[in-house]
């Protein structure tokens, strides 16, 4: 007697019995994250919170995101110091915003300040006195008081403390010729 389901599979392997592997939660959980990856980098948590809105069981979560951490696929701590450079680079972000931001993404604490540290304080000052010379030369023309509250809230935006703000806001209007007086909020605290 031949088989009635020959004709479906015209000649081909009947597949085996059991979970497609579309219905496979490992495979599924598996080809979320990398689909993740794919777009942007992200860190474990990430990955993470995106299998558990996804209603994936724990014990595939950890087994998925421990064979990704193993293929070198997800690294916190890669995440975290290529993260800073971009941020500061490109967005001019202060040491105490970066470290918001990893937070945010759920990198460790350690993980955090050790990729945080990397920033030296003369790179930061550097950045925040070159952000002050943009804004202070894209607000020639205005009231001292307007371009000073617009660059000070600029900078507290970005994280820098407001001690380096005042000082570096004093220092760039004294050399545009200005004479201001700003109050001193005392030391630098970051």
């Amino acid at each position: 007697m031949s088989d009635p389901l020959a004709p479906l599979f015209d000649g081909h392997e009947i597949p085996p019995a059991g979970p497609r592997p579309e219905e496979d939660p490992t495979a599924k959980a598996r080809g979320v994250c990398l689909r993740l990856l794919t777009s942007a980098p992200r860190t474990r948590a990430q990955l993470e919170q995106a299998l558990q809105r996804r209603n994936t069981p724990d014990e595939v979560i950890e087994t998925v995101l421990d064979g990704l951490g193993e293929a070198g696929l997800i690294d916190d701590v890669a995440f975290a110091e290529a993260w800073v450079d971009s941020r500061h680079a490109g967005r001019g972000l202060a040491r105490r915003a970066l470290a918001s931001e990893l937070r945010r993404r759920g990198v460790a604490e350690e993980t955090v300040r050790d990729a945080v540290d990397e920033l030296s304080a003369e790179r930061e000052e550097e950045t925040a006195r070159r952000l002050v010379r943009r804004k202070l030369a894209a607000t020639a023309g205005r009231d001292d008081t307007t371009r000073i509250r617009r660059v000070m809230g600029m900078l507290a935006r970005k994280g820098y403390s407001a001690g380096l703000a005042y000082r570096l806001v004093r220092e760039e209007l004294e050399a545009e010729g200005v004479e201001v007086d700003l109050p001193d909020p005392g030391p630098d605290l970051d």
